[in-house]
């Protein structure tokens, strides 16, 4: 078991360690994806009143625009061997990067939370057992499998990747032998701000993955092509979440009253009873505990990030990451029994809400990289804050407010709603401000500050 069980947190993974190739990307954002809270997303569009034509185009090229910016992300790990999170104390400071941190946890939780709703109505119907004591044996088993790491939530995402796929084929044609696809897309009025919805909604899915998908590309070894894993990290998430949110555009425009609201249920009773059902039960909770377990596989990185900028700790023992795994466990479990009743507009208020603090951060993050450093970073000051990036960057810190406050005037949600909305004919278009403007700004800030750049030589130590 001492090889199968993860020892290393925030720590740079030495090049003997290193193994797998970029198509592991693929198979573990194709199943991350093809889940029944992808599903959901896809319905929201329509529910939110756009026609199932435009809605599917919107989803599309929210995928592809969130995609690209969350596979460059993916494409640090090998370069770095470092977990994502931990790189923004190049940009923001040692201590300074606890405030997109602080944010980040926020959303793991939530996302936890919300992919346990669902997960605990698979597994309550499957042992019988009710929603509240699924969705609480769920979280036991997720964290169990977070705490084990890095290869077996790889191996799972092959093996769910492939189960799920099987299931989504299966209940796609079910889904088309009860409605006429011709029907579906025969509307094609096209209205503009539910049109911007489905792709924000889409693009903030694909967004909301940047603050962890190195975590996972880490492990590859170091002369890993960044295009290669650029490529099959983007080829599976936009497959899957595509894939996924297609089926539940369509489920939604051919039985809203169904649907909405009972989508466990709909799926199961879509594709049979006996044994059938069970089966698709376990694959809605498969599907789940995939993104699951790399939201608390996440959270616990990035708590291990905030704290250890203020204690100085590179390394972690077993017994404080089991520590840090169980309050990610029970901070998103809370959360999903206390919010399970109202999940859906919830849910969908909190992706939208999510997305106007984690676009700065990509932003910052992506410029500061491939743009500034030009891939390189100085990986011990990461860890020091008497060193090259320092505590508190102030410079980077005002960006990244500047970047959320840029957004409010486009934003559109249930508990605010911009002036500049109205205008647009109600169109939520913050994510592209929330992109912009930080870029932008932090490319003129930091371009001249020379003492942050790491020189030329030999990365040995670094």
């Amino acid at each position: 078991m001492a090889g199968v069980i993860e020892r290393r947190s925030i720590d740079v993974v030495p090049d003997d360690e290193r193994h797998g190739s970029a198509v592991s990307q693929f198979t573990l954002w194709l199943s991350a994806n093809l889940q029944v809270t992808a599903v959901v997303t896809g319905a929201l569009a329509v529910v939110f009143g756009a026609n199932a034509f435009w809605a599917l185009i919107g989803l599309l090229l929210g995928n592809l625009a969130g995609g690209a910016v969350m596979a460059l992300h993916s494409a640090q790990g090998p370069r770095l061997g470092l977990p994502q999170m931990i790189t923004s104390r190049a940009q923001f400071g040692v201590r300074g990067a606890v405030v997109p941190l602080a944010l980040v946890i926020v959303m793991y939780v939530g996302f936890f939370a919300s992919g346990s709703v669902l997960a605990g109505q698979a597994v309550g119907e499957l042992t019988h057992l009710g929603q509240t004591t699924g969705i609480v044996l769920f979280a036991a088993v997720t964290a169990l499998a977070a705490a084990v790491g890095y290869r077996l939530i790889h191996l799972l995402g092959k093996v769910a990747g492939l189960v799920c796929a099987l299931a989504f084929v299966y209940l796609g044609v079910r889904l088309l032998e009860r409605a006429d696809l011709g029907a579906l897309l025969h509307d094609r009025g096209f209205a503009l701000p539910v049109f911007l919805l489905a792709v924000s909604l889409s693009a903030s899915w694909q967004l909301a993955f940047g603050p962890y998908v190195a975590d996972y590309s880490r492990y590859l070894p170091r002369d890993t092509s960044p295009r290669a894993t650029f490529w099959w990290t983007l080829g599976g998430s936009v497959l899957g979440a595509q894939w996924s949110m297609t089926f539940g555009a369509l489920a939604a425009a051919a039985a809203p009253g169904a649907f909405v609201g009972h989508e466990v249920g709909y799926l199961v009773g879509l594709g049979g009873t006996g044994l059938i059902a069970s089966f698709l039960y376990f694959v809605i909770a498969l599907g789940k505990l995939t993104i699951n377990i790399l939201n608390t596989y996440g959270g616990f990185m990035s708590l291990v990030t905030s704290v250890s900028g203020f204690r100085g700790q590179r390394t972690l023992s077993a017994r404080g990451r089991s520590a840090y795994l169980a309050g990610i466990m029970v901070a998103g479990t809370a959360v999903a029994l206390v919010g399970k009743d109202s999940f859906l507009t919830s849910f969908k208020d909190f992706l939208l809400f999510l997305l106007t603090f984690f676009t700065p951060w990509s932003a910052i993050n992506l410029v500061d990289y491939y743009l500034i450093s030009k891939e390189r970073y100085d990986v011990p000051a990461l860890s020091d804050p008497a060193g090259r990036y320092g505590a508190w960057n102030v410079c980077a810190l005002t960006v990244y407010v500047v970047g959320v406050l840029a957004q409010l005037p486009f934003l559109a949600t249930a508990f605010y709603t911009g002036p500049l909305v109205a205008p647009l004919g109600g169109a939520d278009v913050s994510w592209l401000v929330g992109l912009a403007v930080p870029a932008v700004l932090y490319w003129f800030a930091a371009r001249h500050d020379t003492a942050r750049l790491v020189d030329p030589r030999p990365e040995e130590g670094r």
